[in-house]
C-alpha cells in the first residue's frame, strides 16, 4: 500500500468520505475486499479499469454495470473513483481499494469503541505468526485455497477477537500483494492507527512493562512527537537491560546491547 500516487489517493478518499458517512462500514469493508478479490483474479478487467487511455466516464459505466446491485452503493462509488483516478500501474488501483477497505474496518472499530482492541490484536497475531512457522506456512502458501485460509482463521480467531480484527487479518493473508504476512499486518496496523491520527511504537523489553511504565513511555513519546502514540509491547528475553522503541524507521535504543553497538560504531568511525 506504499508508493501510491497521493493525488489519486486524494481523489478516492474524497469520494470514499462522501459515501462512508451513511454506509454500513462493516459491509463496505467486506464489499471493497470482494472487489479487490475480483480484480486480482480478473487481470483483463483490472487492466481495462486502470487504463489511463480509456475515458473516465466509460470506466465508470463499466464499474456500475458490473457491480451495481451486487455490492453496496458506497462500494460502487469508491470503485468508480479508483477507476477514474490515474495510476502508474494497474495493481495500484486495487491497492488503493484495499487501503479503503482497511479504513472502513478501522472506522467501524472506532465507532464501536474497539479500535484499541483491533490495534492490539493485529500486533499480537503478527507475533503468533512469527513464533509459529507451521501456521505461517499455511497462511503464506499461495497455492492454498482462499476458502481454506478463511476457515483456518475463523476456527482460530472467530469469537476471540473483534470482527474488524478477523476481517483485517484475513485480508492480509488472502491478499499478500508480494508482502510477507507480518509486513501486511504491520501496514494494516499503521492504517488503523492513522484512523485516530496516532503513531505506532513497537517496544522490545526483556520483561513485561507495568501499566505505569507504559503510561510514562507513551507520555514521553507523545511529547517527543507531538502526537498520540499506541504502544505495541513485545517481550523478548534476549534484550539485555533497558528497552528499544521503534517508531516508523526511527529506533530509540536504551538496551545494553544497543549501547555497546553505539560504542563500536563510534570506535569504527
Amino acid at each position: 500500500m506504499r508508493g501510491l500516487s497521493r493525488a489519486s489517493l486524494a481523489t478516492v478518499e474524497e469520494r470514499f468520505n462522501a459515501v462512508a458517512g451513511s454506509a454500513d462500514l462493516g459491509r463496505l469493508a467486506d464489499d471493497l475486499d470482494a472487489v479487490v478479490d475480483l480484480l486480482d483474479r480478473e487481470h483483463g478487467l483490472r487492466r481495462a479499469l486502470s487504463d489511463p487511455a480509456r475515458p473516465a466516464e466509460q470506466k465508470a459505466q463499466t464499474v456500475r454495470a458490473l457491480l451495481g446491485g451486487k455490492v453496496s452503493d458506497a462500494a460502487v462509488e469508491t470503485t468508480v473513483a479508483a477507476a477514474e483516478a490515474k495510476w502508474s500501474k494497474a495493481s495500484d488501483m486495487t491497492a488503493a481499494l484495499e487501503r479503503y477497505s482497511v479504513v472502513a474496518s478501522a472506522a467501524e472499530a472506532e465507532s464501536t469503541g474497539r479500535i484499541d482492541e483491533v490495534e492490539d490484536e493485529l500486533f499480537r497475531f503478527s507475533r503468533i505468526v512469527a513464533a509459529n512457522p507451521e501456521l505461517r506456512r499455511a497462511l503464506a502458501d499461495q497455492a492454498a485455497p482462499v476458502q481454506g485460509k478463511q476457515e483456518l482463521l475463523q476456527n482460530l480467531l472467530g469469537g476471540k477477537v473483534a470482527p474488524s480484527s478477523l476481517r483485517l487479518i484475513t485480508q492480509a493473508a488472502v491478499h499478500p500483494r508480494g508482502r510477507s504476512l507480518e509486513t501486511g499486518l504491520e501496514e494494516i496496523g499503521q492504517l488503523v492507527a492513522q484512523q485516530r491520527q496516532r503513531l505506532v511504537a513497537v517496544v522490545r523489553s526483556a520483561v513485561e512493562l507495568t501499566d505505569a511504565q507504559k503510561q510514562r513511555l507513551a507520555a514521553w513519546l507523545r511529547n517527543s512527537y507531538g502526537r498520540d502514540v499506541h504502544l505495541n509491547v513485545e517481550v523478548d528475553p534476549r534484550v539485555i537491560g533497558g528497552f528499544s522503541v521503534r517508531v516508523g524507521d526511527e529506533i530509540i535504543d536504551t538496551t545494553i546491547v544497543g549501547r555497546i553497538e553505539e560504542v563500536r560504531r563510534r570506535l569504527a568511525g
